[in-house]
């Protein structure tokens, strides 16, 4: 299921999910604009080591520019190719800008980020030895699916399913959605330990969807409550996030 977007209104204007779309996307073509090598030396520079974190290997100075506890953050910027890319910023779109509404601009950034440094963590202590750097939004945007859960379980997602050669369109709830979404992370993420994860940090995903659950309990407005009805659905087409 490819989600494209969902039925759930927001009060106020996105601005810090844009600016982390727009970071981002600027980051990326940088990385690209470096070329082949350089950009492969970018990624260690500012990507999530385990074990450099975890003090069993070191970069050599001139490689690193940040201390190795700052990369948690910085790895988030990173990505390691435009369906990478996409599919982030795709899904920070449709659901982070009502996470965002829900806790404020301010506090949507610390929820963000202490749900990608807590991703990263996960990742990393799977695998503590490992010198693969870890770059992606995709930690911290489990986060932001983690507290959609909570909140609005009964949203309408447009979602894309393919089916062979023809493709369909159907309205399934918030709820189904991101629940079938965290089962295939477990299934994914309990299939690779030990033998490697193929190129994607299953336990990212896994740690960050479980602190957006955890956290948005302490993020969130008092006003807004947990497992808010369907918004009205009516015959206009989908808003925009």
């Amino acid at each position: 299921m490819i989600p494209l977007r969902d039925d759930n209104p927001v009060q106020t204007t996105p601005v810090v999910t844009v600016g982390i779309i727009v970071a981002a996307t600027l980051v990326f073509f940088y990385q690209l604009s470096l070329g082949p090598q350089a950009g492969q030396r970018f990624v260690y520079q500012f990507g999530a080591i385990p074990a450099v974190l975890f003090g069993q290997e070191s970069l050599p100075l001139e490689v690193a520019a940040v201390p190795a506890s700052f990369s948690l953050i910085t790895s988030m910027f990173l990505h390691g190719g435009f369906m990478h890319l996409i599919g982030n910023m795709l899904y920070l779109w449709i659901f982070g800008n009502n996470i965002e509404d829900a806790v404020g601009h301010a506090r949507f950034i610390g929820f963000y980020l202490l749900c990608g440094v807590v991703a990263a963590m996960s990742h990393a202590l799977v695998d503590p030895g490992s010198p693969a750097p870890m770059i992606g939004a995709s930690g911290a945007i489990s986060g932001v699916l983690g507290a959609y859960l909570l909140l609005y379980p009964r949203a309408h997602v447009l979602v894309l399913i393919p089916l062979g050669f023809f493709t369909r369109l159907m309205h399934i709830p918030a709820g189904f959605v991101l629940g079938f979404w965290f089962v295939l992370q477990l299934i994914s993420g309990t299939a690779t330990v030990g033998g490697g994860g193929g190129g994607v940090a299953w336990f990212a995903h896994i740690g960050g969807f479980l602190a957006g659950m955890v956290l948005i309990g302490l993020f969130k407005r008092r006003s807004v409550r947990f497992f808010n009805p369907s918004p009205h659905r009516s015959s206009r087409p989908f808003s925009d996030g």
